[in-house]
């Protein structure tokens, strides 16, 4: 699909245009990256906690596991909440 201009300025519309979306979908990008940090990093603290509570006893593996996730599940709740403000 080839696009013909008939102006300079149409083509320099045009690349405006595709700069600001490329800056948009950089944008974009940092922030899923950033998002994605925040929800890995307390799963690798929680599966870190289990693994040492499941050596003692597996009850309180189960026990910390059921809160961290409901904690988790609270934040993002929040978090989705605040970015569709």
């Amino acid at each position: 699909m080839v696009k013909s201009y008939s102006s300079f300025e149409e083509i320099d519309t045009r690349l405006k245009i595709l700069e600001l979306q490329r800056e948009i979908d950089q944008e974009s990008l940092k922030l899923n990256v950033q998002n994605a940090r925040v929800d890995l990093v307390p799963r690798l603290f929680r599966n870190s906690l289990g693994t040492n509570f499941s050596q003692n006893d597996t009850l309180k593996s189960l026990f910390i596991t059921f809160i961290s996730s409901k904690a988790l599940n609270f934040i993002r709740k929040k978090r989705r909440s605040r970015s569709r403000d």
